[in-house]
């Protein structure tokens, strides 16, 4: 059962935000929605009244987040109640933004926030199409590149980002972890040689795929840019969760878009078309290495190989092994393949 604690005063408040006009009472009913593994998220829904009389439906989100420790980002949990509490939503465009907070409450004593967000209806997870990812890669490298050409203030004020090494970091922590980086080297390991040697070639050559990383535009990132975490609706993007963001390198984002549990059976297609797209986007901005520079490949593999091995060592369905492999047979089928544009 989820802890909302919802008082009525509250919702009061949140919802003459939302209307922009008083509301003197209104009833409610709420749905879990499925949110983050470590907050409760859920849909408070109800008819409001306003004190001229007239009778509101609503639609609000409700997220309560409890503090938790993330491996190498101790801030991560409060992230999102600092960056609504920022000035960071004025950098956002029409295009690509996130849910308007309404209300956002902070118990320090039960190290806890509260934030009543926008109900954004639209096509999210699997259901984007890749026109709909395209766009995405687009708006995000317009976004990244204007930041990253404007630089505004409020970039200097935010004191609370994961840092740009959290890739690197946690790409040397799963590989210092026998269980996966043995299995791909043992005689027990059921994945085809080549995937196999894949993931033993990144390991090889990490240092100097690092180093070629480190060169690239320092941007600020969402860092958990993945399909449920995007809602298409009306033409436009909206970004939820944001409790991951932090500095990070140019295409960073695009590791979690195509590869983080996505569309297996597009995924070399979505390679394809979205990388080119957020260059565009970028290059609006800013100047930007050739895109034959880029390195979206090795980063799906710095944040996703290893991660890869775990999912599919830590499941006994055949079928979840089966989707693993999969996606690493797709990541595989990338780096030969063609960029539109």
């Amino acid at each position: 059962m989820m802890e909302m604690n919802m008082k009525p005063e509250t919702l009061i408040y949140v919802l003459s935000q939302q209307f922009k006009k008083d509301i003197i009472s209104a009833d409610c009913q709420t749905i879990p929605l499925q949110g983050g593994t470590v907050g409760d998220v859920c849909l408070v829904t109800g008819i409001a009244e306003a004190v001229d009389g007239e009778k509101l439906p609503y639609r609000i989100v409700l997220k309560v987040q409890k503090k938790w420790e993330r491996y190498g980002d101790p801030g991560s949990w409060r992230r999102e109640y600092d960056l609504y509490a920022s000035d960071l939503g004025a950098t956002f465009s029409d295009a690509l933004r996130w849910p308007t907070c309404y209300h956002a409450e902070m118990n320090a004593e039960e190290n806890k926030f509260q934030l009543w967000l926008e109900y954004i209806d639209g096509v999210t997870g699997l259901d984007l199409t890749g026109d709909m990812y395209e766009q995405a890669a687009l708006e995000l490298g317009r976004y990244q590149g204007k930041l990253y050409a404007e630089q505004p203030a409020v970039l200097q004020s935010l004191n609370n980002l994961s840092h740009a090494d959290l890739m690197k970091n946690t790409y040397f922590h799963y590989r210092s972890w026998p269980v996966v980086y043995d299995y791909i080297r043992s005689e027990d390991c059921k994945f085809p040689q080549h995937i196999r040697q894949m993931l033993i070639d990144i390991d090889e050559h990490a240092d100097e795929i690092l180093a070629r990383i480190e060169k690239l535009p320092l941007v600020l990132c969402h860092r958990d840019f993945w399909v449920t975490n995007l809602i298409y609706a009306d033409g436009k993007i909206a970004l939820i969760d944001w409790d991951t963001s932090g500095w990070g390198y140019l295409g960073e984002d695009l590791a979690s878009l195509i590869a983080d549990e996505a569309d297996i059976d597009h995924m070399v297609e979505f390679y394809q078309r979205c990388v080119p797209a957020y260059y565009k986007g970028f290059s609006e901005y800013a100047d930007i290495p050739p895109l034959a520079n880029h390195c979206v490949y090795e980063m799906i593999l710095l944040w996703f190989g290893y991660r890869l091995v775990e999912w599919y060592l830590h499941t006994e369905d055949d079928d979840e092994k089966m989707k693993w492999v999969h996606t690493l047979q797709k990541i595989y089928e990338m780096k030969t393949s063609p960029l539109q544009g």
